[in-house]
C-alpha cells in the first residue's frame, strides 16, 4: 500500500482543477480498500473515482482513496438476457462499448458518457430518453465504517432524475464497489425518439439501426455539442434540467412561446437549462479562464487554469440570470466540493 503526500489532483478531475490531495492511495482490490478504511492515522478519508462529476473548490485535507477497481464478468443469462458486473474502477464508455462488442442492448443511449461505472449510480445517469435505473439490477458498497459489503436493488437506491439514495440519505457512508446491469441478448429496444437521434440515423442513411448504430449516432451527437475533457476542462452537463409543475409551466410558456421541452409524468415538464441559459447570453461567454462552451450552454468549461472557486462563481451568477428572467431555479448536477 503505497500512500503517498501532497499529491496534484489536477489530471485525478475532468475540471482539470489543481488542488492537492494532503495524502493520496490508489485501491485496486477489496481487502485493499477495507485496510485503507481502517487506518486510524488517516481519519480523514475522500473518495475519489473517474473524477468526472465533481468541481473541487479547494485543497483536500484527507486521504484521498482513488478507486481503480477492475472487471466485467457475466453473472447471469438466460435466452433473451444478460446480467453483467461490472468494477467501480472500470470507465463507463469502455463498459458502453464492451456490451456493444457481444450483441448486448440497453447501453447504447448513455454513449460517451464521462466517468467510472461506480459513479453512475450515484448521479442516475442518463442521456437521450435512457437512464441508469432502467438497466440497474443492483450494486455492492462498503460501509465506510464497518468495511462490510452491503448490497444495494433498484428501489434500495430510491433513483430520481439524477439523483439516488447516495446523494441524500447515504451520502458519503459507502463506496460503491460494483454494478449488476441487465441487458437484452435479442429483440433489444431502440429509444431513438429523444433529442437528435433520428436525424442522426436518417441523414446516414439507416432505416433499421442496430444498437450500434444508435451508439454511433449518440456519439456523432455528443461530440458535435460536447468538449473532450482531454482537450478543455469540463464536466459534462453542470445543471440539471428544471423539472417544473403544470401551472409554472403554463406562465413560463405563455412568455416563451417557442421554448422547447419535454412532458413529464404527474403534469411535470422539463425545460433544457441550456436554453434557458442560452436565452440569458451567457452561451459562450468567458470570465478569466471559466466560462460557457459555445456549443453548449450547459456546459462549463476551464480554458486553462481556472480556479474551483471561479467556476463556481460562474455557476451562481447563471442561477442567478436564469432566475431573474424566467422565474425558475437550476440546480447543480455537479458535485460541489467546497
Amino acid at each position: 500500500m503505497n500512500i503517498q503526500e501532497n499529491i496534484s489532483l489536477k489530471s485525478y478531475n475532468t475540471f482539470g482543477i489543481d488542488v492537492k490531495a494532503r495524502f493520496f492511495v490508489e485501491i485496486t482490490g477489496l481487502v485493499q480498500l477495507q485496510k485503507v478504511l481502517e487506518l486510524k492515522a488517516y481519519p480523514k478519508k475522500f473518495i475519489i473515482s473517474g473524477g468526472s462529476n465533481m468541481l473541487l473548490t479547494k485543497d483536500i485535507d484527507a486521504l484521498v482513496i482513488h478507486i481503480k477497481l477492475k472487471g466485467i464478468s457475466i453473472v447471469e443469462e438466460n435466452e433473451n438476457f444478460v446480467e453483467v458486473k461490472a468494477m467501480a474502477g472500470e470507465n463507463w464508455h469502455e463498459l458502453v462499448l464492451w456490451s456493444l462488442k457481444h450483441g448486448f442492448g440497453g447501453l447504447e443511449n448513455l454513449s460517451l458518457i464521462p466517468g467510472n461505472v461506480g459513479t453512475a449510480p450515484i448521479q442516475n445517469i442518463g442521456a437521450y430518453g435512457v437512464e441508469l435505473k432502467d438497466i440497474f439490477v443492483s450494486c455492492a458498497a462498503m460501509d465506510v465504517q464497518t468495511g462490510e459489503l452491503e448490497g444495494f436493488n433498484r428501489e434500495d437506491c430510491k433513483f430520481g432524475y439524477r439523483d439516488s439514495i447516495f446523494k441524500n440519505e447515504a451520502k458519503d457512508k459507502y463506496i460503491i464497489t460494483s454494478v449488476v446491469l441487465k441487458l437484452t441478448k435479442k429483440d433489444h429496444v431502440l429509444h431513438t425518439g429523444y433529442g437528435s437521434i433520428e436525424m442522426e440515423l436518417k441523414n446516414k442513411g439507416i432505416v433499421h439501426p442496430t444498437i450500434k448504430d444508435v451508439s454511433d449516432a449518440v456519439i456523432a451527437i455528443r461530440r458535435s455539442k460536447l468538449p473532450d475533457p482531454k482537450e478543455i476542462g469540463n464536466s459534462g452537463s453542470f445543471f440539471k434540467n428544471p423539472v417544473i409543475p403544470k401551472k409554472t409551466f403554463e406562465k413560463f410558456i405563455k412568455k416563451n412561446p417557442s421554448a422547447p421541452y419535454y412532458e413529464m409524468e404527474e403534469n411535470q415538464f422539463k425545460i433544457p437549462a441550456g436554453w434557458l441559459i442560452e436565452q440569458c447570453g451567457l452561451k459562450g461567454k468567458r470570465f478569466g479562464d471559466a466560462g460557457v462552451h459555445d456549443k453548449q450552454a450547459l456546459v462549463l468549461v476551464n480554458h486553462g487554469n481556472a480556479t474551483g472557486k471561479e467556476i463556481l462563481y460562474l455557476a451562481k451568477k447563471i442561477q442567478e440570470e436564469v432566475l431573474k428572467n424566467f422565474k425558475i431555479k437550476i440546480q447543480p448536477e455537479v458535485n460541489i466540493i467546497k
